[in-house]
């Protein structure tokens, strides 16, 4: 880690990487977009405990805030290939159907605009994969 970091994300990074490291010697190398492959999807149950209702039974289920973080990330550009992906088949792990994705998407487009819905919809599709025959 450099002594005098250029900005505080540069010194978070270089942390990270030597976490990363200590844990892992092999993780020097690991790059982010490979986390996708690593892990895909986390089961349901792990997701419930993550994103859902378990620590307060009140509060939203999982696929509902797996649903609300597709909106965000569509409302942001879908800059994040990985996380917009990743977001879409956890939302269909924790129940969500393809129409509740799709449409959750599609509703970010009165405040995201049509280049952003069409870019979290592409990488959506890709998630979804090519199954027309599923229309749930």
């Amino acid at each position: 880690m450099p002594d005098n970091p250029l900005n505080p994300f540069e010194a978070m990074m270089a942390q990270a990487q030597e976490m990363a490291k200590a844990f892992n010697p092999a993780l020097e190398s690991f790059s982010p977009k490979e986390f996708e492959k690593l892990w895909p999807t986390m089961p349901k149950e792990l997701m419930e405990v993550w994103f859902g209702n378990k620590v307060n039974t009140e509060g939203l289920d999982a696929k509902t805030r797996l649903l609300l973080t597709l909106a965000g990330l569509t409302m942001q550009g879908a800059q994040n290939e990985t996380a917009v992906r990743q977001t879409v088949r956890h939302a269909l792990e924790a129940g969500a159907r393809r129409q509740e994705i799709v449409e959750t998407i599609g509703q970010m487009s009165v405040f995201a605009g049509i280049p952003a819905m069409s870019r979290a919809l592409d990488l959506a599709k890709d998630a979804l994969g090519d199954d027309e025959g599923d229309k749930s």
